[in-house]
């Protein structure tokens, strides 16, 4: 199963971070050249332990419907996405926060796997990783100048 990793160090304080990344209304901003909507269950705020929201996306051409639960949370240090329908075999996003020398230390680990046996396995590690770890750094600087930004009012 193909595995991200991304580690962002974000000078402002832990629960600003921890709050704008589980924010629905920040995450819409954050990636609008993907054209990613909430569609169903949790379309703004904070999501919480139990939450789903289905998102309505188009990534690489294709329109699908993902639908996401937070199946963990522990404020403001972790919390877990896990797909529980959608385009993927398994997907699962762990959001981790920790502090350091006065700053936040944001860490994603992405784990996923599509359908479609050993095809998906070859599209996952050609062209999937690449386009979600390059979607996955983009939204994080926005997070990143965002919680900045914060930090300095």
């Amino acid at each position: 199963m193909p595995q991200i990793i991304e580690q962002t160090e974000i000078d402002s304080d832990i629960e600003t971070c921890f709050n704008l990344a589980r924010d629905v209304d920040f995450y819409k901003q954050s990636v609008k050249n993907n054209s990613e909507i909430p569609v169903n269950g949790k379309i703004a705020g904070l999501v919480e332990q139990g939450d789903f929201t289905t998102w309505e996306t188009n990534h690489l051409g294709f329109m699908q419907h993902l639908t996401l639960k937070v199946s963990e949370l522990s404020k403001p240090f972790l919390f877990v996405d896990e797909m529980i329908e959608g385009a993927f075999k398994a997907y699962r996003h762990d959001h981790i926060f920790k502090e350091q020398n006065g700053k936040t230390i944001m860490i994603d680990k992405l784990f996923f796997a599509s359908k479609y046996g050993i095809l998906g396995k070859i599209v996952d590690n050609l062209v999937l990783k690449k386009h979600i770890k390059a979607v996955m750094i983009s939204r994080n600087e926005i997070l990143k100048q965002k919680a900045e930004e914060l930090s300095k009012q």
